[in-house]
């Protein structure tokens, strides 16, 4: 069984524990990097960002455009410019026609 290890935070440079348990929750999960920042830091930095991963902060927002389902005609949205020349399904229709295959 793994022992407590005490790490130092990257960024307030405080000293916390990382316990045993903790440690075999993140082999568990597979995380192979020990945590860098501790529990309030983590707490603050999740809180700051909105919970949102990390890569997404950089993303712009995607461009919807409205369209007419080809299968039911509802109206609905869609992250590209339809071209004209295929069907544009909603987000049911699209599902129910991707579990046949």
């Amino acid at each position: 069984m793994a022992e407590d290890k005490t790490l130092t935070c990257r960024d307030c440079n405080a000293p916390f524990v990382f316990t045993a348990s903790e440690q075999d929750f993140y082999a568990e999960k597979g995380f192979t990097n020990e945590p860098g920042r501790c529990p309030e830091c983590r707490a603050a930095r999740k809180q700051s960002s909105g919970g949102s991963n990390r890569r997404d902060n950089n993303r712009p927002q995607r461009e919807m455009h409205a369209v007419t389902c080809s299968e039911c005609g509802k109206q609905t949205e869609v992250p590209f410019r339809p071209s004209g020349d295929r069907p544009v399904y909603c987000r049911e229709c699209f599902n129910q026609n991707n579990s046949r295959y």
